[in-house]
This record gives structure tokens, sequence and C-alpha cells, in this order.
């Protein structure tokens, strides 16, 4: 992996996922790759919103959510996902 794609993988951490619409999911936790590929697979989320918690994601086997990472459409300020993408 690049060093440019490391830093911007950490640029992504704490930063707050939302829907196109702005609904919150909560923030990234981490990012879980590929090994071989160094691909980006999922975001792993932190603190989590109710509306989150309603929705039939992915979790890890500690029970964190997972996002696809296809799912994102922009990362700045915040990540923003599309919704229909998700589920």
């Amino acid at each position: 992996m690049e060093e440019k794609d490391k830093n911007y993988s950490k640029e992504l951490i704490g930063k707050t996922v939302v829907s196109k619409a702005g609904k919150k999911f909560g923030e990234v936790a981490d990012l879980i790759f590929e090994v071989s590929s160094g691909e980006l697979i999922h975001i792993m989320l932190k603190n989590p919103t109710s509306y989150t918690e309603r929705m039939e994601l992915e979790k890890t086997k500690e029970g964190s959510i997972l996002i696809p990472f296809s799912a994102v459409i922009a990362s700045g300020d915040f990540i923003v996902v599309a919704e229909e993408d998700i589920i």
C-alpha cells in the first residue's frame, strides 16, 4: 500500500458517517482491508446512532456495525454513504 493511502485511511478514523439525506450513522472506529490487495472493504462504526442500530447491518463477531466501503460516495468533513448500497 502506498504511503498516501495509509495517510488517507488514518484521516478517516473518527469522522462522522452520514447518509446522502443527512441521517447520522455514527463515527469511523476502524477500517477493514483485504490483506492481499489492500482494498478497503468495510468501515467499522463506533457510537452508532439508534437509527443505525435499527438497520439490519453486518456486524463483527464483537458486535461492531460494519458499513461496506463500496457504499461511500464522498469523504470530506463527513463520510457520506449511499443508504441504498448498504441494505
